[in-house]
């Protein structure tokens, strides 16, 4: 059974763009709205202080528009800053908007993992906080989800139909490059080009499935969680994104690869059978 195929149809970015200075003052109640599908969006976060407000005014900003009931869950990974009081702020005018905390830095598969646990709607996914990947896309996933014969769709970045708005520092596409080299030979995960892009969402069903057997708390849960979904026989759309890199990243590229190599190993003696 075919599980995997790459949507090659996108929407243009319109011009016009969005107002991210929004003051918290100026929240207003969302209109009432008679819904055909419900998401719920899952956000971790760790010491993103400088970005959250933004991006969750850009998502709000987006989805108001819509006639989708949502809920946002911010889950924060142990922020040492003011993450959570920024989110807190948010939230208490807007009730679409949940703050989980972690009480430590659990790692993002986890935070994931814990958000979906409690996510409520129909289609369910998770973004970044930093908000690289335009809410946009949004549109067309939800499109092809309520096509009941789609399980999830996938955010991806090499699909040629991708606007990649500001690139990669020469050395982090270096690093990428040879990540996505090594998953295709040690994994066997080469149908999947870009396993890392934040931005994949699923119907309700299979994310509780998926991410009910995702063990890995670190950033391979990507990787972790396609290779169930392969193995499950699940159908994924991968869909061109609008991506803009963030020079200000959380991942440490030295104590990070090693991390990741630990868990790209556990994750191999795992799923893939004879190895």
């Amino acid at each position: 059974m075919r599980n995997i195929s790459e949507v090659g149809s996108f929407v243009q970015r319109p011009k016009r763009k969005f107002d991210l200075l929004i003051k918290l003052t100026n929240v207003r109640p969302r209109a009432r709205l008679r819904p055909f599908m419900n998401l719920s969006i899952v956000i971790p976060a760790y010491n993103e202080s400088r970005k959250i407000v933004d991006t969750l005014f850009e998502i709000v900003s987006f989805l108001d528009g819509r006639p989708w009931k949502f809920e946002l869950i911010v889950v924060d990974d142990g922020s040492s800053d003011a993450t959570v009081t920024l989110v807190d702020s948010v939230a208490e005018k807007d009730d679409r908007i949940k703050c989980l905390r972690n009480g430590h830095n659990a790692g993002k598969g986890y935070s994931i993992r814990r958000g979906i646990e409690k996510s409520q709607g129909a289609i369910v996914g998770f973004v970044d906080a930093d908000n690289k990947t335009e809410i946009r896309s949004l549109e067309l996933v939800m499109e092809l989800l309520a096509q009941p014969e789609i399980d999830g769709v996938l955010g991806d970045r090499t699909l040629v139909n991708s606007d990649i708005a500001r690139a990669r520092r020469p050395f982090r596409q270096w690093g990428s490059d040879l990540f996505r080299y090594l998953l295709r030979i040690y994994v066997g995960l080469g149908n999947f080009p870009d396993t890392q892009c934040g931005f994949k969402f699923f119907s309700k069903a299979v994310a509780k499935d998926l991410f009910s057997k995702q063990q890995v708390d670190g950033y391979m849960f990507d990787v972790e969680v396609l290779m169930l979904a392969v193995n499950a026989g699940y159908q994924l759309e991968r869909i061109p994104v609008i991506w803009r890199d963030d020079p200000d990243s959380r991942f440490n590229p030295i104590t990070g690869m090693a991390k990741n190599f630990s868990e790209l190993y556990r994750i191999r003696r795992t799923y893939m059978k004879g190895n």
